[in-house]
């Protein structure tokens, strides 16, 4: 079922925060019964341009599916679960959506048939280290050179901290060519680092100015490096191998392990940097869930095969 998203489960996993939630804008909340448990998601309801239809869809991120016991008000027990739900057996119709694309959080997905949709790398502490020695020279460099990096818990950024990270994120997203949904805005920003589970990492140039920076976030059992930029002025020295290597630290102390994403496509520039910090991989999975079937072929029709899901909103 749909409930609105003031039933939305919190705690202190930032991907189910209220500050994430209401910045990606979640409208609801789907609750799927299995067992003596509920599996919670998030989702952002949408209406399908051409008609009177909806979908809905995950935000952004690894929000997954969150486990309430339903004999126990409140309480979250994953072991209770006694094996991955089939969304084939179960009856979206009181939905009223066409199909609903779930994005997990990391680990086993909760829902069976779900599909590996990339390879995130991780620095996990509990393995030995992995540095290039290319990297560890230029870390070495920068700091000798006076770069600096600084984690700030995001309720206790300032103005200024937020406008050298949203200037280094926009100048990335412009050298990449990156769609417009990836450009979130100052208000997405200052809300979701409202959160406690957030932290603003800084990678400070010799004088002061912001080369590289990234919002990273604890939640699942990981802490996130979940958006970041470097600043053109800088990008010679890559600074953002000095702020990744800060996280890795930051991560271990906290006895997590740091995920660090994926790239855009398997060994791609992006992934290859990611690879020289992670001493191991994992896959990350998506859930494709077609909820009214005749109104997904119907909608569907004259749509070519790309992969895309809903096949209805590719181009």
């Amino acid at each position: 079922m749909i409930a609105d998203r003031g039933k939305a489960a919190e705690g202190e996993d930032f991907f189910r925060s209220r500050p994430f939630l209401e910045a990606e804008g979640v409208t609801h909340t789907l609750r799927i019964e299995a067992d003596a448990v509920e599996l919670l998601a998030p989702l952002i309801v949408r209406e399908i341009p051409g008609g009177d239809a909806r979908d809905a869809i995950s935000p952004y991120g690894y929000p997954g599916l969150s486990v309430a016991d339903r004999s126990i008000e409140g309480s979250i027990d994953t072991q209770k679960l006694r094996s991955a739900v089939d969304p084939a057996e179960a009856d979206f119709s009181a939905t009223g959506l066409v199909s609903v694309f779930i994005r997990h959080a990391l680990g086993e997905p909760l829902l069976a048939g779900a599909t590996v949709r990339n390879t995130v790398q991780i620095a996990d502490p509990a393995l030995p280290p992995k540095r290039r020695g290319s990297d560890r020279n230029r870390i070495n460099k920068n700091r000798r050179v006076g770069y600096e990096v600084r984690i700030v818990p995001g309720p206790e950024t300032g103005a200024a901290e937020r406008g050298g990270f949203l200037a280094a994120y926009e100048e990335t997203m412009r050298r990449a060519g990156a769609a417009e949904r990836y450009l979130f805005g100052a208000a997405y920003f200052n809300r979701i680092l409202e959160s406690d589970a957030a932290w603003l990492a800084l990678a400070l140039a010799p004088g002061g100015d912001v080369a590289a920076a990234s919002i990273a976030v604890r939640s699942d059992g990981f802490l996130h490096y979940y958006l970041s930029g470097s600043a053109d002025a800088q990008l010679r020295d890559s600074p953002m191998k000095n702020l990744v290597d800060a996280l890795a630290e930051r991560a271990a102390g906290l006895g997590l392990p740091l995920n660090l994403g994926g790239g855009i496509s398997p060994g791609d520039p992006l992934e290859e940097f990611k690879r020289g910090f992670a001493n191991r991989e994992q896959a990350w999975h998506t859930s494709e869930v077609v909820c009214d079937p005749a109104a997904y072929e119907r909608l569907s029709a004259g749509h070519s095969q790309t992969g895309f899901f809903p096949l209805y909103r590719s181009r």
